[in-house]
């Protein structure tokens, strides 16, 4: 009971420290941007004299939003010291801001010494903010830890420059009115003058320490990225872009005074890329940031020359006719656009992603891959190369009904994403990409590979996929074949054989008789006068079993047509014969004979049809047939059944194809097309 007690205790407690932490990550966001407008607003309402050339740094654009995403930040993970980094120093420079505008107020005003003395929280400020969101902050991003012990070295020579910046700044003693900017000379009551001699010095060793600071904790972001896992290396790769450009401009700034507004931009970017960073917020990777910041900066750059290049050249040539220059010009600049986009983005991808990243190369890959194997080896080297442009950790393609039906290279992981491969309309199977892999960044141009490869995936996939129907369909000729004799070979041995034995023993019995018993005899050749009939019956089913005789006797026009005349009574059936189909292949007029057997039989007992139309038509290499009819059509969802599968198996064994559609009420349409040998004269020609 007593430890039930301490524990709510506790957390009681806990809660309560959550709660005023929260109060003071507050109060710093509302007072920090508050005292930076102040400042602004005093410096707005100073003599002319006494307003500085620069009243705004990148510390007003610290003060104004990252004790704010701070805030943001420990309201949702409440422990988490990078926050109160943010907080903190973002109050610093909203401090150092607002005190150093009061000081100059004061100056100008005549009240020196309050002014000497506001000096003191002006710096201490400055140096909150410069130590804390300029260095420490970089290295403990994006974990809130360093990322070695090893790294304290660093915070040591940040500390001890900032340090030593600030002492300067505190204790020197005022310069010599000639050369001071301002009407009056502010005084410094903490001025030390043993100091004076060493000012300079100490200022370009301080300043010195400080960029190398910077640069050191940036450099910490760049090897935490690459040695992070994919998701860290992402994450990274936000403030990394942010302090980098913001450092850049920061020492620029010492050449050129007019690069500071960039450096405060890029200063007031800093939280809302660690937010993104601490909170895994991956809307955009940065890599696509940087990949179209580019493409868009050299498209503008380029089609600008190009067209004040065209437009000074049209108004050359055509003197006089402006609109015409500058029409001119527009077009030869559009010309140029698309180009120049594709040509752009292939070297974008080359310097963020390495040879993997540009779509084309891939593609050349996959194709010299493609042609050196069969569709089976194809496969393979589909997956690989696919592993290899999207930087994944596996990739693996699914084939519907083909052989092998699944091929991985890697690991997909049990989540992976799912990319149906789609070959003319028709899907014939899925690509399976697994979790991003070790590389600076998981690939924003990953849309971009999977537009490029995945028509090459479904190819492949298609041929995958013949191959396997092409294997099955010569496993069920050579099966078909196989029973086919069995039954001949049964139908012959147990049915016509056993009969026409049983008619030589009745002649021999005949024979016996004939002298002693002619009326014995004559019962006996009635006998086999029967069974003769009968074998000739067996024989006329067996050959019709093997080829229908109306194809024989009256050819496959009129074969169709004697079909249609034994349909149903209540099915009026139409036939419609183009092109000659005299010299047709014996096993095409069989395939064609079956399929429309096979039709009229399904609208017969299914269909419930008023008017059924038959149509063979000849071309030079294909025959087409189409049987349809007015009944009720398709149900929504079907099965093929015998029949169906049975005619689509004629087609596919004489490599045609046989499509079934309907819809409900609207009939059903039944197309075959069969390819067939051009003839021998025809091809010469």
């Amino acid at each position: 009971m007593m430890a039930e007690l301490a524990e709510a205790r506790e957390l009681r407690e806990l809660s309560a420290r959550a709660k005023a932490a929260r109060v003071v990550a507050v109060v710093m966001a509302v007072a920090s941007p508050v005292l930076a407008v102040a400042a602004v607003i005093i410096w707005s309402r100073l003599p002319a004299a006494w307003i500085p050339s620069r009243t705004v740094s990148p510390q007003t654009a610290a003060a104004l939003t990252f004790p704010a995403v701070g805030a943001f930040l420990l309201f949702h993970r409440p422990r988490l010291n990078m926050a109160w980094l943010m907080c903190v120093g973002g109050f610093g420079g909203g401090l150092s801001d607002v005190s150093a505008a009061l000081m100059f107020r004061a100056a100008s005003s005549g009240d020196l010494l309050t002014a000497g003395y506001l000096r003191l929280p002006t710096n201490i400020g400055w140096a909150v903010c410069g130590v804390l969101l300029a260095m420490v902050l970089p290295l403990y991003s994006p974990d809130g830890h360093l990322p070695s012990k090893r790294w304290r070295v660093a915070l040591v020579l940040g500390y001890a420059s900032i340090t030593a910046n600030f002492a300067r700044s505190t204790f020197r003693p005022p310069p010599p009115p000639e050369a001071y900017p301002y009407p009056v000379v502010i005084p410094n009551p903490l001025q030390i003058p043993a100091v004076a001699p060493y000012a300079e010095t100490i200022s370009v060793i301080a300043w010195t320490g400080i960029y190398i600071s910077m640069a050191v904790a940036a450099l910490s972001l760049a090897l935490r990225m690459r040695r992070a896992d994919p998701v860290t290396r992402r994450q990274i790769g936000w403030p990394l872009l942010a302090f980098s450009g913001y450092i850049v401009f920061l020492v620029a700034t010492v050449f050129d005074q007019d690069l500071m507004w960039p450096a405060v931009v890029w200063a007031a970017l800093i939280p809302v890329a660690v937010a993104f960073s601490v909170m895994r917020y991956r809307l955009y990777g940065v890599d696509t940031v940087i990949s179209r910041a580019f493409v868009a900066a050299g498209l503008v750059a380029v089609v600008s020359a190009v067209y004040f290049a065209a437009s000074t050249l049209s108004s050359v040539l055509v003197s006089g006719y402006g609109q015409v220059a500058g029409i001119a010009a527009a077009l030869f600049a559009g010309a140029f656009f698309q180009p120049l986009r594709r040509a752009l983005q292939r070297l974008v991808d080359r310097l963020l992603y390495g040879a993997v990243g540009d779509p084309g190369v891939l593609a050349e890959r996959l194709t010299q891959a493609v042609r050196r194997g069969d569709p089976a080896k194809a496969l393979t080297s589909v997956v690989s190369v696919l592993r290899d442009g999207l930087a994944v950790e596996g990739v693996a393609v699914e084939v519907a009904d083909g052989e092998p039906r699944y091929v991985e290279s890697g690991r997909v992981g049990d989540s992976p994403r799912e990319v149906p491969l789609v070959w003319h309309g028709e899907r014939v199977g899925r690509l399976l990409v697994g979790p991003p892999g070790p590389r600076r960044f998981p690939a924003a141009h990953n849309e971009r590979v999977l537009a490029t490869l995945t028509p090459y995936a479904a190819d492949v996939a298609h041929a995958v996929r013949m191959a396997a129907d092409l294997q099955r369909s010569r496993e069920r000729i050579l099966t078909t074949r196989e029973e086919e004799r069995r039954r001949l070979r049964r139908d012959l041995h147990d049915g016509l054989g056993q009969t026409l034995s049983a008619m030589a023993m009745t002649i021999n019995m005949a024979r016996l008789s004939l002298k002693r018993s002619p009326d014995a005899a004559d019962e006996l050749l009635k006998d086999l006068h029967t069974g003769m009939s009968a074998v000739t019956r067996d024989i006329r089913e067996l050959v019709y079993g093997l080829r229908p005789p109306a194809l024989d006797d009256l050819g496959l026009a009129r074969a169709v047509r004697d079909l249609a005349g034994q349909s149903s009574p209540d099915t009026e059936v139409e036939v419609d014969v183009e092109g000659d189909l005299r010299d047709l292949p014996a096993a095409v007029e069989v395939a064609v004979y079956r399929i429309v057997q096979e039709a009229l039989t399904n609208i017969r007992k299914h269909a419930d049809a008023s008017l059924a139309r038959i149509v063979i038509q000849r071309e030079q290499a294909v025959l087409r047939v189409l049987i349809s009819d007015d009944g009720k059509g398709l149900p929504a969802s079907y099965r093929a059944g015998v029949g169906l599968g049975s005619m689509r198996e004629r087609a596919a064994e004489l490599g045609g194809i046989c499509v079934v559609a309907g819809e409900p009420g609207a009939g059903t349409r039944v197309e075959v097309m069969l390819p067939l040998l051009t003839a021998p004269s025809q091809a010469l020609t």
